[in-house]
């Protein structure tokens, strides 16, 4: 009996051959604008891990114009290429966030005739007074925890073709969706949805978020190496961004390192570890591509899905 094997597998090595350049096209200080907090990335990794997989994105969006423009010339109809979707997730401090505007970046600078913008589903969590309501604050980012009436509805409204799409603002100081503050969507040709949970699948909705995207991506690694970069960045934030009176997290700036410690220690067990074996890890063998990283957060091994 053959064991189905729905993913090709590609070494480091494998996959940085398949690179088409020896200069990625940014500058190291426009990477450094773009990384997050304690996610280490240089432009050997960017030419290694990202470069291939811009190419491949490229490719997979040609089709899709092809496939759109032959199919309406078949069926007799004119409507417009809707956006090109890649959906991006994972667990909380495995780097989604970088590799997303990473992303972002790339495809502007490799297909400088498609406008390319990034989307977080940060803004359709609950705001806080419903979450407290909802006695959901222990549960942020989980499923629960978000609006998805209202994720879905945004993301209809991006494959309907719509031009203008206003979406709400989340603030990572403020730990809140900002009130009455909102972010233009405007007319992308390729858009890119990140979140940990945006491979979810829900039986209540019939409509599921990734139902929306043309290609997608999880963002892997070992559980430890992921523990090890939340606890980074939450020390580091506690010297940084926690300092700042505005924000939420202002507490864990003025007790001492070992109740800090302590504090990470409970986040991650009693939340993110909960969430990442409940919700996020399960949805890994829907996504189209897999980047595991290694605990230098470098690309050690690629899966794509099979054709």
């Amino acid at each position: 009996m053959h064991t189905y094997k729905p993913y090709y597998h590609f070494s480091r090595e494998a996959w940085a051959a398949l690179s088409e350049t020896e200069t990625p096209p940014l500058t190291q200080t426009e990477l450094e604008e773009i990384r997050g907090i304690n996610t280490r990335i240089s432009l050997s990794e960017v030419e290694t891990a990202y470069m291939p997989l811009t190419k491949l994105i490229s490719f997979y969006l040609e089709a899709a114009e092809t496939l759109h423009a032959k199919a309406g010339a078949f069926l007799g109809t004119s409507e417009k290429k809707v956006p090109f979707i890649i959906g991006i997730a994972g667990s909380v401090a495995v780097g989604k966030s970088t590799i997303a505007r990473l992303l972002q970046l790339l495809l502007s600078r490799v297909l400088p005739h498609k406008k390319t913008e990034l989307v977080t589903t940060d803004g359709f969590l609950y705001p806080n007074a419903v979450l407290q309501e909802k006695q959901l604050m222990k549960r942020k980012g989980f499923p629960e925890s978000y609006d998805i009436k209202a994720l879905i509805d945004f993301m209809g409204q991006v494959k309907a073709g719509t031009t203008h799409i206003m979406g709400p603002q989340y603030s990572h100081l403020t730990y809140d969706v900002l009130p009455e503050q909102e972010e233009l969507v405007s007319d992308p040709d390729i858009l890119i949805v990140e979140g940990v949970n945006v491979l979810q699948v829900k039986k209540e909705y019939q409509f599921f978020v990734s139902d929306f995207f043309d290609f997608s991506i999880y963002i892997d690694a070992e559980e430890p190496n992921i523990e090890k970069w939340y606890k980074e960045r939450f020390l580091m934030l506690r010297a940084t961004a926690f300092q700042d009176p505005k924000s939420y997290f202002r507490h864990y700036a003025e007790v001492s390192l070992e109740e800090a410690l302590q504090s990470a220690d409970t986040i991650w067990e009693e939340i993110n570890a909960k969430n990442l074996h409940e919700n996020i890890l399960p949805t890994k063998g829907r996504s189209d591509l897999i980047l595991r990283k290694g605990n230098n957060h470098e690309v050690e091994d690629v899966y794509l899905r099979k054709l």
